[in-house]
């Protein structure tokens, strides 16, 4: 669920947008977030502080600065242990972690050197989640690259990072439309068989981008794909079943069609240009 975006911060602001969005989810839900999982540069050691001092738990990157990376590549072989993440489908699901405790600025915290995560270099993690066990910890953080990859595929897909507006104050705007295809997307794939999980760009090719001839008759646009090797995902899914009520087309609906019906009086009309 994409709840919250800010298209408009400066460099130099991105420090503050955790409070901006602990204030925003308070306004929503009437308190604060349970837990945050988020980028290292989002926050500063002292912000850190200050989220331990509301009690709000945190799991965070920590930078790999030389001096932590000298102290990784310090450590004896017998201070990692092995642990198992409990996530089926991960390809490394058995890293070596050191855990230790650490003061970056004046509250103590809990500290991960990870490695065999499927990185060249290692993973530092940053938490005051003094409880949980720290398999729990890290495949927590692990989903958190679920969250990565829809970021690539929207900036790879729909152009997040490049956003068409000339003037400020409509960054929101297309960051809107930006999430609605986004949400359209998803909807759709979530009713194709083996698509539930599939980035937009992959939608779009196999099941969005196919040629079809465009007719107009009887009250009704009648669009007929061409044969496709994934075009039986799509009608298997029922989406076309029902012809569409469009309600600025003058009483036209919207029909979908497997092949042209016999007999009936139409005007082809070719498409062109991009489909989707």
């Amino acid at each position: 669920m994409f709840c919250y975006a800010n298209a408009d911060i400066r460099k130099g602001e991105e420090a503050q947008e955790v409070f901006r969005f602990i204030d925003f989810w308070t306004a929503h839900h009437g308190g604060p977030p349970r837990h945050l999982v988020f980028d290292s540069k989002l926050t500063t050691y002292h912000g850190l502080d200050r989220l331990d001092q509301a009690g709000i738990t945190f799991l965070t990157l920590r930078r790999r600065s030389p001096k932590l990376l000298a102290e990784v590549d310090q450590l004896p072989p017998s201070a990692w242990r092995t642990i198992t993440l409990d996530v089926p489908n991960r390809k490394y699901r058995t890293p070596r972690i050191y855990e230790q405790k650490v003061r970056p600025k004046e509250r103590s915290f809990r500290q991960f050197f990870i490695t065999d995560l499927g990185h060249e270099e290692p993973t530092i993690l940053l938490t005051n989640d003094m409880k949980s066990k720290a398999a729990t910890i890290i495949a927590r953080y692990a989903k958190r690259m679920l969250i990565e990859n829809a970021l690539s595929d929207a900036v790879r897909f729909f152009h997040i990072d490049a956003l068409s507006s000339s003037v400020g104050f409509k960054v929101d705007f297309d960051m809107t439309l930006l999430v609605l295809a986004s949400g359209l997307y998803r909807l759709m794939a979530s009713r194709m068989r083996g698509y539930d999980d599939a980035q937009a760009r992959l939608i779009f090719r196999d099941l969005i981008d196919m040629p079809a001839d465009v007719a107009i008759a009887d009250g009704e646009i009648r669009v007929r794909f061409h044969r496709r090797a994934h075009l039986p995902i799509v009608l298997a899914s029922g989406i076309l079943d029902k012809p569409i009520a469009v309600p600025w087309w003058h009483g036209y609906s919207l029909r979908f069609v497997q092949h042209r019906t016999a007999g009936s009086s139409v005007r082809p009309i070719p498409v062109r240009g991009n489909p989707g």
